[in-house]
């Protein structure tokens, strides 16, 4: 299996910034796709930032020209750069990255960080 260790939530003033990271362990083979998606209190998970295998990046509009999301190849890392943060960044961020792992068998897999909490304050 592929397991996810996420990294660099916090408490933050809003206009202020934050580094997320996302570090993937295991017999990886390849990985076809990295994303951050977060979750408000009272409020459906969402998609907030992708990066495919050929760094083609997709985010959500709430987001878009604030957050920047990157990819380390060699590392298996991910990472989202949140700047100009506002009270309704605030939410849980979890890290998802898909793609194969065990060279014998190349299995698919699609797995989750546990999550790291981003509070920004008014």
């Amino acid at each position: 299996q592929v397991q996810l260790v996420e990294s660099g939530g916090g408490l933050v003033q809003a206009g202020g910034s934050l580094r997320l990271s996302c570090a993937a362990s295991g017999t990886i083979v390849r990985i076809s796709a990295m994303a951050w998606h977060r979750q408000a209190p009272g409020k459906q998970r969402e998609l907030v930032a992708s990066i495919s295998s050929g760094d083609l990046t997709n985010y959500a509009d709430s987001v878009k020209g604030r957050f920047i999301i990157s990819r380390d190849n060699v590392k298996d890392e991910v990472y989202l750069q949140m700047t100009s943060l506002t009270p309704e960044d605030t939410a849980v961020y979890y890290c998802n990255i898909q793609g194969i792992y065990d060279y014998n068998r190349l299995i698919r897999f699609d797995s989750w960080g546990q999550g790291t909490q981003v509070t920004v304050s008014s």
